[in-house]
């Protein structure tokens, strides 16, 4: 019990001393890289606790991204209940006025600045929202999709359907808690959000003697 308390113990995978930590750094890279393969997005991040604070951080890159008139915030409410009530409490202390309703019907993209959807939703289903998510862009807003990592292995990638922002859980594929990461959440994004993204990102360079090495890109 105390040992999954304290989260020491399972969230010690962001290093910090890079020239320490290559091995690490390198299965963060990899695990960057699969979540761009599966999304379609050019960028990745490795160091979101899980789903639900991911979903509310890239609520906050939309806020920030964004320049439309909307004002209000949307989330389909087929997203997963925890996911839900994590974006109610940080939209509160974010000032956002937070909407949630079945999306296919209720969803106004003139009165938002974006929206969260969720793909496959919390009761299964898939949904194609490819056309949702082109009259938000011609708003003026942007979207995020809640992912299932191990569906997109056969369902068509986020950044396919057009989403800008691609968020869930790796423990999809089976990592325990307490395994030490990078298994919980992760956010992809548009090359174009990468500098408003939260997180650390794991980037290649190359070391004073000339030979590839890897380090924190940006954090």
């Amino acid at each position: 019990r105390h040992i999954l308390e304290n989260p020491g113990w399972y969230t010690p995978y962001t290093p910090y001393q890079a020239e320490i930590s290559q091995g690490r750094l390198e299965a963060l890279l990899a695990f960057q890289q699969m979540l761009i393969d599966l999304t379609g997005l050019p960028v990745a991040n490795a160091s979101l606790l899980d789903e639900a604070t991911a979903a509310a951080e890239a609520m906050g890159l939309v806020q920030r991204a964004t320049k439309g008139a909307g004002k209000a915030f949307f989330m389909d409410a087929a997203c997963h209940p925890q996911v839900i009530a994590v974006m109610r409490t940080r939209a509160r202390w974010l000032g956002i006025a937070l909407e949630v309703g079945d999306a296919a019907r209720e969803l106004d993209p003139g009165r938002v600045f974006g929206a969260h959807l969720q793909y496959p939703d919390s009761c299964g289903r898939i949904a194609d929202w490819s056309a949702l998510i082109g009259r938000v862009h011609a708003a003026g807003g942007l979207v995020s999709l809640g992912v299932d990592p191990l569906a997109l292995v056969l369902l068509r990638s986020p950044g396919a359907l057009g989403a800008d922002i691609a968020v869930g859980s790796a423990q999809r594929f089976g990592v325990p808690l307490g395994y030490g990461g990078p298994h919980p959440g992760f956010l992809a994004a548009r090359a174009s959000l990468l500098r408003q993204m939260p997180g650390r990102i794991v980037g290649v360079t190359h070391d004073a003697a000339g030979r590839t090495a890897l380090r924190m890109a940006l954090q």
